[in-house]
């Protein structure tokens, strides 16, 4: 006799990767043979997870059409199916499934489109944090600065792209009409996504101040996201922008590299 939680792996085998082997010695047949009523669970789910990646990627969806957009999630669910239970959470890597799916080939800007939109969901869907009090900082030796690492609120973001990507997205909202093209020569984008008063909101930053937080919200340690920016085009206060980043709110803990 198989236990609950085995009968549950064989119905997750059967429904997302087509197994149902297992899964039909459980059913009883009534009419309809055992492989017929697993399939239709199965197109129900794919349904279910195709109209969910429509709802968080709809831009995409707009960009190349409601037909293509099926069949890409299609291939999706069926090579990279969910790992977790939550639905609205399924989609993390589908940027990344297009930029290598072979018929997306030729719109290049397609995958960077789905990362912004992904990262707008993540924002909108993270835990509200407190933001951390600077006074908390207070007894850290200045020797130890360098080896700073901070977390950042759960809704913070950030985004780089060669392609107009905000144009895009702007240009296929649902309540626009009739745009102009978008230039893909006009530029990339450098951008910060948060969730601000219940409202996500994204900007654009400068290049510095890009490198920097986006080092930073990567986990890198002070004095390494510092040598970072040392590259990059523009002016950069270093106590200016750690200020910033704490009247911002943006930062939720800290830790010491090394540290336990």
């Amino acid at each position: 006799m198989s236990s609950l939680l085995e009968i549950q792996r064989d119905f997750r085998r059967a429904i997302l990767a087509g197994d149902t082997t297992a899964l039909a010695a459980f059913i009883e047949v009534e009419g309809i043979a055992a492989a017929e009523r697993i399939e239709i669970h199965r197109n129900n789910a794919r349904m279910s997870l195709s109209a969910a990646l429509a709802e968080t990627f709809p831009v995409v969806c707009r960009l190349v059409d409601a037909r293509f957009f099926a069949f890409a999630a299609h291939e999706f669910i069926c090579g990279l199916p969910p790992d977790t239970p939550c639905v609205a959470g399924y989609g993390a890597r589908f940027a990344d499934f297009l930029a290598d799916f072979p018929p997306c080939r030729e719109l290049v800007y397609l995958a960077d489109v789905a990362r912004l939109e992904w990262v707008l969901q993540r924002a909108g869907a993270a835990a509200d944090g407190t933001p951390l009090d600077p006074a908390s900082l207070g007894g850290l030796a200045a020797a130890d600065a360098e080896r700073l690492t901070f977390r950042f609120q759960p809704s913070f973001g950030y985004l780089c792209s060669p392609w107009p990507i905000i144009e895009i997205w702007r240009a296929n909202q649902s309540e626009v009409t009739a745009r102009a093209p978008v230039n893909l020569e006009s530029g990339g984008a450098l951008l910060e996504v948060r969730r601000r008063d219940g409202v996500v909101e994204f900007r654009e930053l400068a290049p510095a101040t890009f490198a920097f937080r986006a080092a930073l919200d990567g986990g890198t340690a002070l004095g390494d996201a510092i040598e970072a920016v040392a590259g990059v085009e523009g002016e950069f206060d270093v106590n200016a922008e750690c200020a910033a980043l704490f009247i911002e709110g943006a930062i939720a803990g800290f830790n010491l590299v090394g540290s336990a």
